[in-house]
């Protein structure tokens, strides 16, 4: 089946959770006899000279609007044109933004499946016409998609209550590779950690993540003289947010890393004492996924789509209760025999599966 993809930045080492669902998925449908080309945006291709392929999947990079929100737009109108020229048997769009392009696909007649990653108009960096395009690309999905994959249980009973889409509709779980530990402490002692003694959180530098609630509420903390929070991420374009959280924390014991993949973020999962995911929106998150598979304690955001993941009710405290979050972490640092939790990661989570069941999709569909 050739198969192009739109609607993420692109892959690999480029920051996101679509980019690393993406990055993950792909080269598996190759190895499952897929050809998949990836329509990547430049702006964000950092490689020189840009590669051409990665993995089996295969690449080309198209010029679009450097403007946030403008970009995915304009990026996802021209990968459209390029998959009908190309040939495309299925256009694969990820994400409600990039899906209001989905009448122009079908008016060319291209068999489209959407991935639905989350409500983004739910995201609090955007204003009321970028809410209005993202809710329209939730509704065009819906009423003309082919095939739609959800990502949680959250979102297939939206798609449901608010369209009365059930036909064609797949829920496929996001996944997680098994941990890699190392002992290694080479990365960490670099930025003047120690293991065992220190908070991490992974994510981009957006204001959903609520980082800088979190660096307020570890600085409220009674900690040790060496203990700080990590944050693992960076903005994808430099903000007022952005701005102001690291200047933030650059006053209250907090290391920011900037985007990191590989044994370095490896080292930091191995090694934390306490993992903490505060966001207020989230699709189905990645990185508590990834937490889990290394057995970190837990403290997240009672969110639906962090409830889904179904850990036990002490790991959960209200969103935005800063208060509620330092009381819980305080009695979490406190505890003298830090442990690793086994927490039950379901086989739906295994890439492998999830790469099957993709292909299924693309099956029934070109059929």
């Amino acid at each position: 089946m050739k198969v192009a993809v739109a609607g993420l930045r692109g892959f690999p080492d480029i920051q996101g959770g679509i980019e690393t669902h993406c990055e993950e998925l792909y080269p598996r449908l190759v190895e499952l006899g897929c050809d998949v080309t990836v329509l990547r945006r430049k702006p964000f291709v950092r490689e020189t000279p840009p590669r051409t392929s990665w993995k089996g999947v295969k690449f080309h990079d198209l010029a679009t609007s450097r403007k946030t929100g403008a970009e995915a737009l304009v990026h996802t109108f021209k990968s459209v044109w390029y998959a009908f020229r190309m040939k495309a048997e299925i256009l694969h769009i990820h994400a409600i933004g990039p899906s209001v392009a989905v009448p122009f696909a079908k008016l060319l007649g291209l068999k489209v499946v959407v991935t639905h990653h989350g409500p983004d108009y739910n995201r609090l960096k955007w204003g009321w016409f970028a809410r209005l395009i993202l809710r329209t690309g939730e509704c065009l999905a819906a009423r003309q998609a082919d095939e739609i994959i959800v990502i949680s249980t959250v979102i297939r009973d939206l798609l449901r209550e608010k369209y009365n889409r059930t036909r064609g509709v797949h829920l496929i779980y996001n996944g997680v590779n098994l941990p890699e530990q190392t002992e290694s402490t080479a990365y960490i002692r670099s930025l003047g950690l120690a293991p065992g003694k220190y908070i991490l959180s992974v994510g981009r530098f957006v204001e959903e993540k609520n980082f800088d609630r979190l660096i307020r509420a570890c600085a409220a903390l009674p900690l040790p003289e060496d203990c700080r929070l990590v944050i693992a991420g960076a903005a994808d374009h430099p903000t007022a947010y952005s701005a102001a959280l690291e200047k933030l924390a650059a006053g209250n014991r907090t290391v920011l890393t900037g985007m990191i993949k590989g044994s370095p973020l490896q080292e930091l999962y191995t090694h934390a004492r306490v993992f903490v995911l505060p966001s207020s929106h989230e699709g189905m998150p990645l990185v508590l996924l990834e937490a889990m598979s290394y057995g970190l304690p837990i403290l997240a955001s009672d969110i639906p789509a962090n409830k889904a993941m179904n850990l036990p009710p002490e790991m959960y405290f209200p969103t935005g209760d800063e208060h509620e979050l330092a009381h819980r972490l305080r009695q979490m640092m406190c505890d003298k025999t830090p442990k690793r939790i086994h927490y039950r990661i379901p086989d739906s989570c295994n890439w492998t599966h999830i790469a099957r069941q993709t292909v299924e999709v693309y099956g029934s569909l070109c059929k």
